[in-house]
């Protein structure tokens, strides 16, 4: 055996080796200060990254399930950036579910029920509702893992509270103005009425597959929802 040559070549592999590390390096190390310059460039854009990649997480996998490696991978953003805007696990499962409660109430501002004759008003909120359920199924998915735990998490929220108690003024204004105008019989409760609402829509949707199963019919089907919203508005007025 040529001893000589197996020391040359294990030279060779111990070079070849480090300029191999070397480049590996090389590539990570720009690749990581591109990602610090984005985030140092635009905070707030990294912030809503981290938000959404989020709330995909854990609307996919629950808070139990979610993993902060892949809301970083998602974001494009690493496990520091992500500790740095908002906190731990918990503090961004918080954090992802004031920010969606703020956007369906943002977006229920923007109807002008205010200015619309009640039963108009309540209609209009029904199908608002019915399909911005529809149009974002994460909102569903995070409601229902926080009911799971209890409301541990929206407990501690600051935020919530304040966001829904002008959205109840205004549900409540809109009743109010049916029973003078005598479109309405009674001031029923604004909470009562909304959670009605809400529940008509939530319950269908949530529970879609199986019902479609028990009752042989796809409820997901364009006409069985047109059927849906229709039956909710009559129902409620």
């Amino acid at each position: 055996m040529d001893i000589a040559f197996l020391n040359r070549a294990r030279a060779c592999y111990i070079e070849r080796s480090g300029d191999l590390r070397t480049s590996t390096l090389a590539k990570a190390v720009p690749n990581k200060a591109k990602r610090n310059q984005k985030w140092q460039r635009d905070p707030e854009g990294m912030r809503l990254r981290i938000l959404e990649a989020a709330k995909q997480e854990f609307a996919t996998h629950g808070l139990a399930g979610a993993r902060v490696d892949r809301i970083a991978v998602k974001a494009g953003a690493n496990k520091r950036m992500l500790y740095y805007h908002v906190g731990n696990k918990d503090d961004l499962y918080l954090t992802v579910l004031e920010a969606a409660y703020e956007k369906i109430r943002a977006e229920e501002r923007g109807l002008d029920l205010e200015h619309l004759d009640p039963p108009k008003a309540i209609a209009r909120l029904i199908d608002f509702t019915w399909n911005y359920f529809l149009r974002n199924p994460e909102f569903l998915a995070l409601l229902h893992t926080e009911n799971l735990a209890r409301a541990r998490h929206l407990k501690r929220s600051t935020k919530v509270k304040s966001l829904h108690s002008p959205f109840v003024e205004l549900i409540g204004a809109v009743v109010r103005r049916g029973v003078a105008s005598g479109d309405f019989q009674v001031a029923v409760d604004p909470v009562q009425l909304y959670i009605s609402i809400a529940a008509l829509s939530f319950f269908y949707l949530s529970n879609s597959a199986t019902l479609s199963v028990i009752f042989g019919r796809d409820l997901l089907a364009k006409r069985a929802k047109d059927e849906r919203l229709d039956h909710m508005v009559r129902l409620v007025l």
